[in-house]
């Protein structure tokens, strides 16, 4: 792997390449590779590194937390005097141990787990930091007005966190009941989409399928507020709401009753490298947004137990895949050796995971 790290650095010595960025490897602390392949993809997701990273400049807490472990590590990375190695995210580690038992162990680990788990606690994190501060700057506001009868509070939605920008969408649930043929609708937040897969299909394929009309008959009902009854009815899920970055977690483990174990499900999915959603709702904010392939997390094994991830991100339009502490330069055909594999038969398979898409304004 040295030579291809020579390489690598060769190529960086290059015009071609910027001279301003970094590729840095994570070392792994007894499998801590799902954290590692997902964090290399969210540094090159630019939108949320430029984010982290103007926290870090902005905060000058001394408590620490996930994101300024976080934010340190992404520093770390970027003020690298050289431009190639491996950087040891130890703290970072120890703090998500801290933080959640369900990872403080040195099991196998699901990287989308890992990746709902950090994204949720950030955005957590924020509005906490937010409302204190709302708090400080009320109480000192009110100790100068003394008691003027203004607490500053509000009760409407808090204004969104940078994280829930970059990475949330809206769901529509559509339901049409099929006696007075009324349609109701109710609006849900989401981070990332799971999508069900199937063999030989496409990722537009699978949304498509994301967003099927659905039956609702027999004991399945659905009560009709206009007409006041239970009713059979057709309902769907569509995006109202597209992200500036839009994750995609193909659902590739499924219990199976008669093994009564989950399995790994192997079937081969292709990504593109752009992509336009067609499953928008009618009153869709941006339905027409196109997104690049920024960033792949890819499980590598036969089973959901056992196994490795890796990553492979786009940076300045070269693919470089991230396995660990390892760096190397990938030409942009060998994405389809993770698509998946053609038979079913169980056996070991590197295969995409999550899918990150950026939309193409914001690169």
């Amino acid at each position: 792997m040295g030579a291809n790290i020579s390489q690598l650095e060769r190529d960086i010595g290059s015009e071609q390449f910027p001279c301003n960025e970094h590729y840095f490897g994570l070392v792994n602390f007894g499998n801590t590779c799902y954290s590692n392949s997902v964090l290399q993809a969210l540094y090159f997701c630019k939108p949320f590194r430029d984010k982290v990273l103007e926290y870090k400049a902005k905060n000058k807490r001394t408590k620490e937390t996930l994101l300024t472990c976080l934010a340190d590590l992404f520093h770390n990375i970027a003020t690298q005097k050289k431009k190639v190695g491996s950087i040891a995210p130890k703290k970072f580690i120890a703090r998500l141990r801290k933080e959640k038992e369900e990872f403080d162990n040195y099991a196998q680990q699901d990287a989308h787990e890992f990746l709902n788990f950090l994204i949720n606690h950030i955005s957590e994190i924020i509005l906490a930091e937010r409302q204190q501060n709302t708090t400080n700057n009320t109480t000192n506001n009110v100790n100068k007005s003394k008691g003027s009868g203004e607490n500053g509070t509000s009760h409407n939605q808090p204004e969104p966190t940078w994280v829930q920008e970059i990475f949330q969408g809206i769901l529509t649930s559509e339901t049409k009941c099929l006696n007075c043929e009324n349609v109701s609708s109710k609006d849900e937040d989401f981070f990332d989409l799971q999508v069900d897969i199937e063999q030989n299909t496409s990722i537009t394929h699978c949304l498509r399928c994301f967003s099927d009309t659905e039956t609702l008959c027999s004991d399945n009902k659905f009560k009709c507020d206009n007409c006041c009854s239970y009713q059979e009815a057709q309902k769907r899920m569509r995006v109202k709401k597209l992200p500036t970055i839009l994750a995609l977690h193909l659902k590739r483990f499924k219990y199976v009753e008669q093994y009564n174990r989950h399995i790994k499900v192997s079937h081969r999915v292709v990504f593109p490298l752009e992509l336009r959603l067609f499953n928008t709702s009618d009153d869709a904010v941006n339905p027409d947004r196109l997104y690049d392939l920024v960033a792949v997390v890819i499980h590598c094994g036969s089973g959901p137990n056992r196994g490795h991830y890796i990553s492979i991100v786009k940076s300045h339009g070269f693919w470089l895949l991230f396995d660990d502490d390892q760096v190397d330069k990938i030409d942009s055909s060998a994405i389809e050796d993770f698509y998946g594999l053609t038979s079913d038969t169980q056996k070991s398979s590197e295969t995409g995971y999550i899918l990150f898409y950026q939309s193409r304004e914001s690169l």
